[in-house]
């Protein structure tokens, strides 16, 4: 497997939550970092509009806005208030100027995951026309089966193939985390699948830490744990994927240092592991 480089680096700005999006922007680029992806609360204050604007005139590439889904509810008021959440998202990732919109899908601990795979797949089919007429893609994003319970009911990327392939649309497919789903015994089969329904919008990576302290805000920066990237790398490329590896990290630890030294970090690992 050949290095990697840098251009194909994408940081999504929870990654550095410390830094405004200005900030963001000026030192990724100087890091040599190509990609952004960017989280919600990047723009609050500044609007997607303007936001865009200062991402392209940096002259990085605006690769995804995070994040949409959070579909199931246990009333039908809750699930029209999601469906209208994900519309509004879609409006502003449109005006950002993001190809696509990463769903971290949901789930209701209240009721059975099969109702919440349902309103899942209900929710999508609602702001697909939207999706599609603003020409902005939507990414299932299958969650480690820890979060089962109350963050996504879709916790497999058979899982995630089976509901994007069930949609029938070139606006519906899945982003492959390293973290959720580094254990599954199928992910070769699954990612070459994705590969074969032209279903693979987006890569990010990070690494599992072998005694985590955080469920959540614990993740490791690549090379920190046991996730073998390189060979996960070369199943996605050789399901034709050529897009930005996003690098992807919530750590309460890393959150705490100097933001530039754990941005040296990010692009050291990156050429070194990924």
């Amino acid at each position: 497997m050949d290095k990697i480089s840098l251009d194909r680096c994408c940081v999504h700005t929870i990654t550095t939550k410390a830094w405004a999006l200005d900030q963001a922007v000026d030192n990724y680029m100087a890091a040599g970092v190509k990609g952004i992806s960017v989280w919600q609360n990047a723009i609050e204050g500044i609007g997607p509009h303007k936001a865009g604007e200062i991402i392209r005139g940096a002259g990085l590439d605006i690769v995804s806005y995070v994040r949409g889904g959070f579909f199931p509810h246990t009333s039908s008021a809750g699930r029209a208030k999601a469906i209208d959440q994900n519309k509004k998202l879609l409006e502003e990732a449109a005006a950002l100027g993001a190809p696509m919109i990463v769903l971290v899908c949901g789930a209701s601990p209240d009721q059975p995951l099969e109702v919440s795979r349902q309103q899942i797949k209900e929710g999508i089919e609602a702001i697909l026309p939207l999706a599609e007429k603003l020409n902005v893609k939507l990414a299932i994003e299958p969650l480690h089966p820890m979060y089962a319970a109350d963050r996504s009911a879709i916790n497999t990327l058979g899982q995630a193939n089976d509901l994007a392939e069930s949609l029938h649309s070139p606006y519906v497919g899945v982003a492959v985390d390293v973290y959720h789903l580094w254990w599954d015994p199928d992910l070769e089969k699954e990612i070459a699948r994705c590969g074969a329904h032209n279903n693979l919008l987006a890569y990010h990576v990070c690494d599992w830490k072998v005694n985590t302290l955080d469920l959540l805000n614990d993740r490791g920066l690549m090379g920190e744990g046991c996730i073998d990237l390189r060979k996960i790398r070369g199943w996605v490329e050789a399901a034709g994927f050529k897009g930005y590896c996003e690098v992807e990290i919530f750590s309460d630890i890393h959150w705490a240092k100097d933001q530039h030294v754990f941005l040296k970090e990010i692009t050291d690992a990156f050429v070194a592991k990924v």
